[in-house]
């Protein structure tokens, strides 16, 4: 078991483990850490925790301090930097001639680096621009091209149905989707309907795709044999989400239609007793009293 601290850069962002140094932590709290970008201020978004070996990535790195006003100051004096900057970059651009949009600037908490994040649709050359940005801020430039998806999780948007974006709202990290998952969902396979703004899979076809996989292998598949109350037949029609079913049985003519059970009723041919539907109680009703 480690002891170890849950740090976010960004407000939605990936959650990174660092050693807490023994220093007890709340969730809200500014530290200051080393990255691979350098030194950074992030934010305790999960307070000291026993986690076991299995579940963390060594090397673990040892929090520098926690914040103080000084750096958190630092932190805001960067804020407007930044802004500052990607007006700077905007201006690079155009005189460069570069197909590239830019999208976010970050400074690090030290000041020794300046990160650019840029879509494009092919690759750039951008080198020129990397020496001309880095004349004009004398310090460490790193221009970094990220995908449509990740543009539209640090912009952030409304989405089709009218919320904000799932990415830039609560998702820490992007889950995969499937064509398939829009499939066993039974929804439109047209790209307008089941694209998100950013023109990629939604995000929310993953978030009840775990009850469709469960619901899919109690479900007979159409074209399966099974055991009914009647007798065998073969599925025509199946909805996963309510679990009725349409059996067309071997003993019914051809010109019979299909009759209707529920997946509880049912077993697969050959490999258990279906259950046998309760006969419904036969009420008596008493006859309407006349009025005298």
């Amino acid at each position: 078991m480690t002891e170890v601290i849950g740090v976010r850069f960004k407000d939605v962002g990936k959650i990174y483990y660092f050693d807490p140094n023994s220093v007890p932590l709340k969730i809200g709290d500014y530290v200051i850490v080393e990255t691979a970008r350098g030194v950074e201020c992030g934010q305790v978004a999960m307070a000291n925790k026993q986690l076991e070996d299995t579940e963390i990535l060594f090397p673990l790195k040892k929090m520098i301090r926690k914040a103080t006003e000084k750096d958190l100051e630092c932190l805001k004096q960067n804020k407007e930097k930044e802004k500052k900057a990607f007006k700077i970059c905007e201006e690079k651009i155009l005189q460069h001639n570069l197909d590239m949009k830019l999208v976010d600037v970050e400074y690090t908490l030290d000041n020794n680096k300046i990160l650019f994040y840029f879509t494009a649709d092919g690759r750039v050359d951008f080198r020129a621009l990397v020496k001309d940005l880095a004349s004009v801020f004398r310090t460490r430039i790193e221009l970094r091209q990220i995908g449509v998806r990740d543009e539209a999780k640090m912009l952030g948007g409304i989405g089709v149905c009218g919320r904000p974006f799932c990415c830039s709202s609560f998702l820490g990290e992007f889950q995969p989707v499937s064509i398939k998952m829009a499939k066993e969902q039974g929804l439109s396979l047209s790209p307008v309907k089941i694209s998100g703004t950013c023109g990629r899979l939604m995000c929310c076809l993953k978030y009840e795709q775990s009850v469709y996989d469960e619901l899919i292998r109690l479900t007979p598949k159409v074209g399966a044999m099974v055991d009914t109350p009647d007798g065998r037949g073969r599925v025509v029609e199946t909805n996963v989400l309510t679990g009725n079913l349409k059996v067309r049985l071997e003993d019914d003519p051809s010109d019979t239609p299909p009759k209707p059970y529920h997946r509880d009723e049912v077993a697969p041919a050959g490999k258990g007793a279906p259950v046998v539907r309760p006969k419904p109680e036969t009420q008596e009703t008493e006859e309407p009293r006349q009025a005298s």
